[in-house]
Formats: C-alpha cells, sequence, structure tokens
C-alpha cells in the first residue's frame, strides 16, 4: 500500500526547496508542487512502503494505509518519532487504541562498530572473522 499525503496537514515543510519526504525517500518519489506548496507521492505503484517518509514528516500529514493482515480493514497506522523512540498508534475500526513504543539508533551514523578489536576485523586480512583461530592446513603429497 503506497504513502500518501494529506494535503491540510502537509505545509511542504515551511517553504523549503526540498521537504523532508522528499529528502528521505529512498526511491525519489516524493515531489513538492510549488503552486501549493504540498508534497505528493508521484508514482504511488513504485512505493515501497518502508515508512522512511511517514517518520520523518514534522507535520504527520503522511499515511500509509496498512494491509489487512496487519491493519484489520478501516484501520489506521501513524508512527510519532522522538528523538530516542518511535510510537507506533494503530487505531482499529471499531476505535480500539494501541501503542507500541521501539527504541531507535541513538549513536552518531558511522559510529558502531560491533567487532572492534575482535581478530580479524582488520578488513585487509582475507580470514574471515573467527578463521584466524583454526590452524593452517596442510597440504599431503
Amino acid at each position: 500500500m503506497p504513502s500518501y499525503v494529506d494535503p491540510s496537514k502537509c505545509d511542504g515543510c515551511k517553504g523549503g526547496d526540498k521537504t523532508a519526504c522528499m529528502y528521505i525517500c529512498p526511491n525519489d518519489l516524493m515531489v513538492l508542487n510549488v503552486e501549493e506548496m504540498k508534497a505528493y507521492n508521484q508514482e504511488p505503484d513504485a512505493c515501497w512502503e518502508c515508512y522512511s517518509c511517514v517518520k520523518i514528516c514534522p507535520q504527520g500529514a503522511i499515511f500509509v494505509r496498512g494491509y489487512d493482515d496487519f491493519v484489520p480493514l478501516g484501520g489506521q497506522v501513524h508512527p510519532m518519532r522522538s528523538s530516542d523512540s518511535i510510537m507506533w498508534t494503530v487505531k482499529f475500526r471499531n476505535g480500539n487504541i494501541k501503542r507500541f513504543k521501539f527504541p531507535i539508533r541513538t549513536t552518531a551514523e558511522g559510529a558502531a562498530n560491533e567487532y572492534a578489536g575482535e581478530k580479524g576485523a582488520n578488513l585487509d586480512d582475507e580470514c574471515l572473522l573467527l578463521e584466524s583461530d583454526l590452524p593452517t592446513p596442510t597440504k599431503t603429497v
């Protein structure tokens, strides 16, 4: 299900030349209509449903229609991003609301190095991570 923009909520990111959704979309689908200063998905069929535009929109104007097995008919899913987590709100068609909070990455981009200090972490070495512990095979003739 592709993303769509609610024009009543979209403010074109306050008149910038590139909106947040345009910046984040991995498929370059979001476009700004400069006459109306509203963003829109120019090719919904190509949407990857990655929710990147939904999460980054400062006005909460972008939505993705969920699949029936995840969001029952008539339901809505809205993520709200904070500095350390994303709160997912699922509103079912009967009015019930469920919220789920998940942490997000707080390390600087490129700063995470899970294998720092491990043997075999040298990218110039031909060995895999644990191969340096194995004995060297010997040839028999």
